[in-house]
């Protein structure tokens, strides 16, 4: 059996309306956002579904976490704590602005940030938090959050994998922190290829982003550049192709929720198998459905089988992986290597922290399968046979 996949058309929802888009800003002849409309429209539609004040968008999701940063302000050597287990495009923009990143360690059962962890590493330089909705789950975005503001300090929501993820009362995750980020690159549940946006009801926190996308120019100053900016300008291409996306995510995310749903359902019936937070023993947890968007579908092997369960799936032609990266990012290579030149400023004598929890979860515990919106009940029924037919439960 194929499982569709976001890297060919059967796995992605792009068709006629993203084609009309772009013959529409092509046959225009304005492919820029500084004098188009699309880039506009773009932000007030993302502002009107989330409930923004403010939108802004970008070139990329990593360009929009960069904007985020920018938003925090932090001075050269000042700390943002964040999360292990992400895309580096959350680590970058804090060294891009002269910061040090801080990373906490996770919750066990989803692998995003423990709050307690966080309130552990908040010291005199701690400028922002920044978390991450891993896989689609809700983070513990409330308890962040008031976290920061006990401590004066930013809370930056990197939702990428995360597009309609819905918090306890049903607020969109990106929503609870002072900036909420998005991508739409080629692996998110709505594309363009690459971009960005980022989200804020701060009226100072948005005038620092916008600037800082359009080389610090106030184009209503004339040709003035008032602070350091770089060319983060999403094209008029890229939102019209979004736009037409846009339409089309509140059925992208219902799909993967509704097949998400029905394998859930069939793995509660098989003995070994448990919902995250049952007590007693379990070869498999389950995640939380609540609120989840499934960029992924994780499962939690806390007897440390992820690699052994992986290998069975992928074996059953099942798209799965264990760990999800090769490994956390407070143990990537390049800690004590130059950041800039032969310089390792500001990350002289710097050394991640272990992450024990983050660890296990890459190494031991962790199964991501891949998840889509064009998943039938036959791709639900072939997964749950292959993880019925584990020999490791009872």
């Amino acid at each position: 059996m194929h499982f569709p996949n976001m890297a060919e058309p059967a796995g992605r929802t792009l068709g006629d309306e993203e084609t009309a888009a772009l013959e529409r800003v092509i046959r225009s002849g304005m492919l820029s956002s500084v004098w188009g409309t699309e880039a506009r429209a773009l932000e007030r539609e993302i502002g009107d579904l989330y409930g923004a004040r403010h939108v802004v968008a970008c070139s990329s999701g990593t360009a929009a976490l960069h904007l985020s940063v920018v938003a925090a302000a932090p001075d050269p050597g000042d700390e943002i704590i964040t999360t292990p287990i992400t895309d580096f495009g959350t680590v970058a923009p804090i060294l891009a602005q002269n910061a040090v990143p801080v990373f906490a360690d996770v919750d066990p059962s989803d692998g995003t940030l423990d709050p307690d962890a966080v309130k552990r590493l908040i010291g005199p330089r701690t400028r922002a938090i920044m978390a991450v909705h891993l896989f689609g789950a809700p983070a513990r975005a409330g308890e962040l959050r008031a976290l920061a503001d006990e401590h004066g300090l930013t809370l930056i929501e990197d939702c990428a994998q995360a597009w309609l993820t819905e918090l306890p009362g049903g607020r969109y995750a990106g929503t609870a922190g002072h900036v909420g980020t998005l991508s739409l690159q080629q692996w998110k549940h709505i594309t363009c290829g690459d971009g960005g946006l980022t989200l804020t009801d701060d009226d100072e926190l948005a005038r620092r982003m916008r600037l800082f996308a359009d080389k610090g120019w106030d184009r209503a100053a004339g040709r003035s550049h008032e602070s350091l900016g770089l060319n983060y300008r999403m094209t008029e291409l890229q939102a019209a192709v979004a736009r037409a996306q846009l339409a089309k995510l509140p059925g992208v995310v219902a799909s993967r929720r509704h097949t998400a749903a029905l394998l859930l359902e069939a793995l509660r019936a098989l003995d070994g198998v448990a919902e995250a937070d049952a007590p007693g023993e379990a070869v498999i947890r389950l995640p939380r459905p609540e609120g989840h968007a499934w960029w992924l579908l994780p499962l939690v092997l806390p007897g440390g089988d992820a690699p052994e369960l992986a290998a069975h799936l992928s074996a059953a032609g099942i798209p799965a992986r264990a760990g999800y990266l090769q490994e956390p990012l407070n143990r990537a290579p390049l800690w004590g290597r130059p950041v800039y030149g032969s310089s390792a400023y500001p990350l002289e004598g710097y050394r991640p922290a272990a992450c024990p929890e983050a660890e296990r979860l890459v190494e031991a515990t962790l199964v991501v399968i891949d998840w889509n919106e064009h998943y039938t009940r036959e791709h639900v029924d072939a997964v749950a046979k292959a993880v019925a037919s584990y020999p490791n439960l009872p």
